[in-house]
């Protein structure tokens, strides 16, 4: 008798233990220097609504650590809620993706200070983030130079600007359409795909779909991606 209870003490002592180091799929660790206190909240976009995934109160570290399931690798937001100011640099969207993943910035500059790893999506975002910021920022610098061609009349240059402005969206359409089936094992792919070039000729968005890696088609962009396509495609007929 006594061994019996023995060994149902050891049993139970062990599967304690393994519920104890059971880990969640992801976990973000992260540093905003300079924040002494305020409320974080990692969220997610579903139907075009931000819902919340974990809320996490700063009170003097600055260092934090989130937890939670992922499913599939996703696009998440970093919402700094500041209690006192309402700035607009307030948001940081990162690629998650299962294992671990930081984020380190600062209060001052919260989202142009982010540096983001751990997540082999969220490189290949950045990559293509920085090549894409080269195309707006010279459509930006067209819209001023339109303004003022509008004021002074000038419908000629007006023209020549407007013609200027499709041929960069036909370029930055064409590099993402390139990079999505460079890429098509990550669920980068489909995500620029659905975020940027939705509204792309349907042979593109075919193209990069069938580009896809079984993994990546199974993936939550990939599967958005492929009823995205059809529902087009529905429409079209």
């Amino acid at each position: 008798m006594h061994k019996s209870v023995i060994a149902l003490l050891s049993i139970l002592f062990l599967v304690s233990c393994t519920e104890k180091k059971a880990t969640k799929s992801f976990v973000l660790h992260g540093n905003i220097k300079g924040l002494k206190k305020g409320t974080l909240y990692i969220q997610r976009i579903k139907d075009t609504v931000f819902v919340p995934i974990d809320t996490i109160k700063i009170n003097g570290d600055s260092h934090f650590t989130s937890e939670f399931d992922l499913q599939s690798p996703e696009m998440l937001y970093l919402f700094l809620d500041r209690g006192v100011t309402n700035s607009l640099d307030n948001n940081i969207n990162f690629f998650a993706e299962k294992g671990t993943m930081n984020i380190e910035t600062s209060l001052d500059f919260f989202t142009a200070d982010a540096r983001i790893t751990g997540s082999k999506n969220q490189e290949l975002y950045d990559e293509y983030k920085k090549v894409v910021s080269r195309y707006v920022d010279r459509d930006l610098t067209l819209i001023q130079e339109k303004f003022k061609a509008y004021k002074a009349k000038n419908m000629d240059e007006v023209a020549k600007i407007s013609e200027e402005q499709d041929g960069i969206l036909k370029r930055k359409y064409l590099y993402t359409t390139n990079f999505a089936v460079n890429h098509a094992d990550y669920e980068v792919a489909p995500y620029v795909a659905l975020a940027e070039i939705y509204d792309i000729n349907l042979k593109y968005l075919d193209t990069i779909q069938k580009s896809m890696t079984p993994k990546v088609s199974k993936s939550l962009y990939g599967k958005k991606l492929i009823d995205f396509i059809a529902e087009r495609k529905k429409a079209e007929k």
